[in-house]
């Protein structure tokens, strides 16, 4: 039953725009897979799907399982050349300002590098705040993001 869910899933990201996991939902149960909230959360989760603009999609943008090379989220560089906006600094504090939606999976991305000058991060809908070591580390970081940005 979960291999057929997953595999439907898939089937519908793929052809249609899912915006929400409400969508997802009434999408799924009109194909006849009835799920709760809780069980859809963590199929989406193995699946690793990701909430970009477009709406939710599958890591490696395609129907089939992934390969093991396509099966690893997206780079922090591919989410900031997808998300990112603008860089700003405060302090020892590092502001990114990304579209709408794209703060989460920008600090999560942000994380799994573990740059030795970050702390930590917090995401919001559509900003980041990175916090660094000290004021020179925050500069030395939104120089960075900025050139990251320019591409």
């Amino acid at each position: 039953m979960k291999t057929q869910r997953l595999n439907v899933i898939r089937e519908v990201l793929t052809s249609s725009h899912v915006s929400s996991q409400d969508e997802l939902r009434r999408k799924l149960r009109r194909r006849g897979i009835h799920v709760t909230q809780a069980t859809l959360s963590r199929d989406m989760h193995e699946l690793r799907l990701f909430k970009g603009p477009g709406g939710y999609s599958l890591p490696n943008g395609h129907a089939e399982e992934p390969e093991v090379e396509d099966d690893q989220p997206p780079s922090f560089s591919e989410m900031i050349d997808s998300f990112g906006l603008r860089v700003r600094q405060a302090m020892n504090q590092v502001v990114l300002a990304t579209a709408m939606g794209g703060a989460q999976p920008v600090a999560a991305a942000l994380d799994r590098e573990q740059w030795p000058e970050v702390v930590g991060t917090i995401a919001g809908d559509d900003t980041v705040l990175i916090i660094c070591t000290d004021t020179r580390h925050a500069g030395e970081v939104a120089a960075r993001l900025r050139t990251m940005l320019r591409g």
